[in-house]
């Protein structure tokens, strides 16, 4: 029996530490032994090794040393998770975009055709690295949109560990790349709180953007917690670089630790919007939607039920009202809705074949055939969030600016290049979510919902190329992987008791396609739109379109659907007028589930809740009038940064201009597609303003500032009368105006979804074409203040901006 040095045997330290039953493994290093482990509580514990009585070291005998390794033979673990893509988009679904990847795992693995998301991105990857609902995460909405009541906070509670955090504490190398869209919006800053960023989520390696999008040509992107700047290569695409990253990180892994099996999680950016993407996969595409969304659907259907995805005899659900006939379309819409699925498609199919790279290198390294991947095409059903027209510049839809297709045609060339920030029409939505009715938002309907997902464990999984029709969701993932692991569910992670894993694991389908459901019920709940899962009955209401800005309906009163899904796989003949029984029983049900996952109060709410003061939730600036800030500090987001939108303010910059001028950004917000930038251009003091890449207004001085010290200080006195109005701009120099100038319109709500405020430089693409980013500033920036004036009647209008909000969803409904 082994001793250690004060002469105790290693059974009965074992004992004296109170750690359970053993998981079988043979050391792998000298001195190394593997004790008895206890995974239910996280982290292991450490034995209390007594202090030795050996005097001399020569006479020990040093003691087991303790080490937590992931059981025998757990796999690696792979999710990739596809953003904003429908059931009926890939191929490998039934759909028209090429995805060979995701298609050669399919043949290898296994397809399911009846899994679930929650119809929205956040909620859906909370509920996916947990094993929890979303509103159990505090994510009934994206962070974005948090608010104060419990479900709807946006911060993950301790009491759920993520699926990241119980492998690394059971001896796993754990890493994401690409989108992370689980931490509250405003704590996105070196300021924290950083408990929820995805390096103190479990994961030992990070490397993409933290929030809904990013510019796939000029990312916002953290390596960790630091910001990073991408290269200035004319060709740098994301997708490719977090590949890159991924295969590097995963091959580093397998060099020093090959025994350590790994988890990575890899999700894109693609295919959410921007659509951008290199144009040689755009022209892969070319001309093959010129018959429109209408023969798309068609052809899907029989394509789906010819691969045996869709059973025969299913019927297409009927299109939404809003949605035109294709053949009742103009020339140029058609002309325009054709090419913005072309680039949509070969997004997909790059960001498809990226991932490809990713795998093949799992197998080079020898890893692939006990790497359990989980591939899941789409985080929520299509987005219809382009509306009718689809849109040049997404950010007009938060700005609720609504795009014409003439404007939009003028970009006709542009779109998917890096002059464009698109989105197509909803149309194609709709069409990407065959055989289904509705889309992304929309809960309450399979097309928002039913997601296609391939896995492949060859050293797991026996069937090949098989279908599985067991109905599963989301959260069903996290228990799949830790029952493929070996390793149980944890009670207790960094001290705090967990709330139960509500996901039922997949592995008994992996070897029985006949096997019965063990998921049986499950709520659905995102903005109001509200459903009920339970049995093969699904009863829910849309309360709001994407594309509609208000409800159609109050909560109280909201007309529900009521279909069986066992024989109706497409939701296409609703039954609530012949089961009227069967229908309140489900409505109740929905209730019971909506009190115990702490989905109550319902929130319908949209714009209004983009503001912070409006819905109560956490702001970096309540209660500030200014805010100082000092060079070097870059990438400040916009829920940790001031907020100039609709109301007067100056911008005061202490600077020293060094002999022979200087010329740069001083202060920059946003870039390309909105925001503004006060510099100096060849010395002279100007401000531009650009309205969402639409209008750019520029006021600037005639002469350069002189070398010394100054203080250049920018008004703006805004027009007032509601959100997103003009004003008059003011530029000076030591209390002396030297330009004045017009600035017609303002963004009302937001400026970017990844872009932020740089000081001394504007970082990621430029407010102006004047100048090439980062267009440092060569002089020296001591201080700049930003002052919001008109406080006591800035106060009343955000009082009134509810109101506001209101007519101006109402304009946009009209």
């Amino acid at each position: 029996m082994l001793r250690h040095a004060a002469g105790v045997s290693s059974l009965s330290l074992m004992l004296a530490i109170g750690i359970g039953p053993v998981s079988a493994q043979a050391p792998s290093r000298p001195n190394a032994v593997v004790l008895p482990t206890d995974r239910t509580v996280l982290p292991i514990p450490e034995p209390r090794i007594p202090h030795s009585t050996v005097f001399d070291v020569r006479n020990a005998t040093p003691p087991p040393r303790f080490e937590v390794k992931a059981p025998a033979q757990a796999p690696n673990v792979l999710i990739v998770l596809i953003d904003d893509m429908g059931f009926g988009q890939s191929r490998a679904f039934g759909g028209p975009i090429a995805m060979p990847t995701v298609e050669a795992l399919a043949a290898g693995g296994l397809r399911y055709n009846q899994f679930h998301t929650t119809a929205l991105c956040s909620p859906t990857r909370a509920a996916l690295l947990t094993g929890r609902n979303h509103h159990t995460n505090n994510m009934g909405s994206i962070t974005e949109t948090a608010t104060a009541f419990p479900g709807q906070t946006g911060q993950r509670p301790n009491g759920v560990a993520p699926l990241a955090e119980m492998l690394r504490l059971n001896g796993y190398s754990t890493a994401a790349f690409g989108k992370s869209h689980e931490t509250a919006a405003w704590e996105v800053s070196p300021s924290g709180p950083t408990d929820r960023w995805p390096t103190r989520s479990g994961f030992d390696k990070f490397y993409g953007f933290i929030g809904g999008e990013t510019n796939q040509w000029a990312p916002r992107l953290y390596d960790g917690m630091n910001q990073v700047e991408p290269p200035r290569d004319p060709n740098y695409h994301f997708m490719a670089d977090m590949t890159d990253q991924a295969i590097a990180w995963m091959n580093y892994q397998k060099s020093l630790t090959p025994d350590k099996p790994f988890f990575i999680y890899f999700a894109p950016g693609a295919t959410h919007a921007p659509h951008q993407v290199p144009k040689e996969w755009i022209a892969k595409y070319k001309g093959k939607f010129d018959r429109g969304w209408d023969a798309l659907r068609e052809e899907t259907l029989a394509h789906q039920i010819a691969m045996g995805i869709v059973p025969a005899g299913t019927t297409l659900a009927p299109k939404p009202e809003a949605i035109k006939d294709w053949a009742a379309l103009s020339d140029d819409e058609k002309k325009l809705f054709s090419r913005q699925m072309e680039v949509f498609a070969g997004f997909g199919e790059y960001a498809d074949t990226e991932t490809g790279r990713l795998v093949e290198a799992i197998r080079a390294a020898g890893q692939l055939d006990n790497t359990l991947v989980f591939y899941i095409v789409g985080d929520n059903g299509a987005s219809a969030e382009g509306g009718m027209n689809g849109l040049f510049n997404e950010m007009t839809y938060f700005n609720g600016v609504p795009e014409k297709t003439g404007d939009i045609l003028k970009h006709y060339d542009e779109l998917g290049s890096p002059t464009t920030y698109g989105h197509y029409a909803a149309g194609w939505a709709v069409a990407g979510d065959t055989p289904f009715t509705w889309t992304k938002q929309i809960a309450s309907s399979y097309g928002g919902t039913r997601n296609g997902m391939v896995v492949h464990w060859p050293k797991g999984i026996a069937a090949r190329g098989e279908v599985r029709s067991q109905w599963h969701h989301v959260i069903d993932i996290a228990p799949t992987v830790l029952e493929a692991a070996g390793l149980p569910e944890p009670t207790s992670v960094n001290g705090t008791a967990q709330i139960p894993i509500a996901g039922t694991s997949l592995v008994y389908t992996f070897a029985d396609p006949g096997a019965r459901d063990r998921h049986t019920i499950q709520y659905f709940e995102i903005f109001g739109n509200r459903a009920i899962y339970r049995d093969g009955w699904l009863a829910g209401t849309v309360h709001r379109a994407a594309w509609e800005y208000t409800p159609r309906r109050s909560l109280e009163t909201d007309v529900w659907e009521l279909y069986d899904t066992r024989s109706d796989f497409s939701l296409a003949h609703d039954r609530a007028a012949a089961d009227p029984a069967k229908l309140k029983e489900l409505q109740g049900v929905f209730l019971e589930e909506a009190v115990k996952y702490s989905v109550l109060p319902l929130d319908d709410r949209t714009l209004e809740r983009l503001t912070a003061s409006l819905v109560g939730r956490p702001d970096l600036m309540a209660g500030r009038t200014s805010l100082t800030v000092h060079a070097g500090m870059t990438g400040m987001s916009e829920h940790a940064f001031i907020n100039v939108k609709n109301r007067s303010h100056s911008i005061t910059a202490d600077l020293d201009v060094p002999a022979g001028g200087a010329s740069g950004a001083i202060l920059a917000q946003a870039g390309r597609f909105g925001g503004w930038s006060l510099y100096l251009d060849d010395g002279r003091p100007t401000y531009t303003y650009n309205w969402l890449g639409l209008e750019r207004y520029t006021i600037a001085a005639d002469e350069p500032l002189p070398p010394g010290k100054a203080s250049l200080r920018f008004d703006f006195a805004y027009d007032g009368g509601g959100p997103g109005k003009g004003g008059t701009g003011t530029l000076s120099v030591n209390g002396r105006n030297v330009a004045t100038g017009r600035i017609a319109q303002t963004q009302c709500c937001a400026f970017s979804a990844d872009e932020g405020a740089d000081v001394g430089a504007d970082e990621g693409t430029p407010v102006t074409e004047a100048y090439r980013v980062p267009f440092t500033f060569t002089g020296r920036i001591d201080k700049v203040t930003i002052a919001l004036k008109d406080i006591e009647k800035a106060e009343q209008d955000d009082a009134e901006r509810a109101r506001e909000t209101g007519a101006l969803k109402k304009g946009l409904a009209d």
